[in-house]
């Protein structure tokens, strides 16, 4: 799965792969991104145990990134994930997680991220791809909608925490 595609024109030389079998320097970079997505939901910069988190959870296929790069810098990425399906015996993947660094947005490396993430759920046999975003997030509702997503109605996302928000949220 190491197809890299490059968005359209206007975003110059940007390429979205999927990361398989990063070297250290791959997670790394991966991890200050991810901190910078962190951050943006109220979360404290940690680039050693984002890091960390990333190599184990990629390592072990609990997630597959995908990175968009820009002469050899990540300017954003995706984490996906499977999900079984129970009721069609089968599977989806779930898009945890997408964030495009500021100044690369609205050039084509979300949409980019998104066409890529869909072919290698159609390689991989899965039913659907889902994910989430806040009800607020217009421009994101927008490019999912324009990428082809529906909103599910009559369903209510529902959560039980398990360990104390040290945000003090």
């Amino acid at each position: 799965m190491d197809e890299t595609i490059q968005p359209p024109a206007s975003s110059g030389s940007v390429e979205v792969r999927a990361l398989t079998a990063p070297t250290r320097a791959e997670i790394e970079q991966l991890a200050q991104i991810f901190d910078r997505y962190r951050l943006h939901y109220g979360e404290a910069a940690d680039a050693l145990r984002t890091a960390s988190w990333l190599e184990e959870n990629i390592s072990s296929g609990r997630l597959e990134a995908f990175v968009a790069h820009d002469k050899g810098a990540f300017i954003g990425f995706a984490v996906t994930m499977p999900v079984p399906a129970s009721l069609r015996l089968g599977h989806f993947w779930q898009i945890r997680d997408l964030f495009v660094v500021p100044n690369h947005r609205r050039l084509g490396v979300g949409r980019t991220l998104l066409d890529v993430i869909r072919a290698a759920a159609v390689r991989a046999g899965a039913l659907r791809v889902v994910l989430q975003t806040e009800a607020d997030n217009t421009p994101a509702l927008r490019l999912y909608a324009e990428g082809g997503y529906t909103a599910v109605e009559g369903y209510r996302s529902l959560t039980l925490p398990l360990t104390p928000d040290l945000r003090g949220s």
